[in-house]
């Protein structure tokens, strides 16, 4: 198949695949003309590439993956680290998710008069501070606010510094 062909057949722009060759993820088998040709294995290779990517591995994890025979060469730790990093934005995401859609359906007139709300802010900010993404601590009692002193006591969180 010449480039145009496995562009279309993938729905790979033929610049990626030009790209995809210079990385050495694939590999073209000729020329016809001025137009590379590639085997016929390359949509299985380019079907290959596409679940790492959207597994969320990055070209360079996937490279070594790919063997020159077009057989994959799968790191099944990988594999497995990357299902358990996928599981923990899957519980974030619906968290957030399901905080947008109580948000969107919540009868309170003020969203910080619902206690449940309140509690989903909480566990946020609990959730953020374990990443170090938040900033400044927030205050363990309302969420709002810098934290003063340490921790509450018998809360197990460490005192800001």
């Amino acid at each position: 198949m010449d480039i145009t062909e496995v562009a279309r057949r993938s729905g790979i722009p033929a610049s990626t695949l030009r790209f995809y060759e210079e990385r050495g993820l694939i590999a073209s088998v000729g020329r016809r003309g001025l137009r590379r040709t590639f085997g016929p294995g390359v949509l299985e290779r380019l079907a290959l590439i596409a679940l790492g990517r959207a597994a969320g591995f990055s070209l360079d994890e996937i490279a070594p993956m790919l063997a020159p025979d077009g057989r994959p060469r799968i790191d099944r730790q990988k594999l497995a680290a990357k299902a358990e990093e996928l599981d923990g934005s899957i519980r974030r995401l619906s968290a957030v998710r399901d905080a947008l859609r109580h948000a969107a359906s919540c009868p309170a007139p003020s969203h910080m008069e619902c206690p449940t709300f309140r509690r989903i802010l909480r566990a946020a900010a609990t959730r953020a501070r374990k990443r170090g993404s938040m900033g400044p601590r927030l205050r363990g009692d309302d969420g709002i606010g810098p934290r003063r002193g340490g921790a509450r006591a018998g809360s197990g969180a460490k005192p800001a510094r």
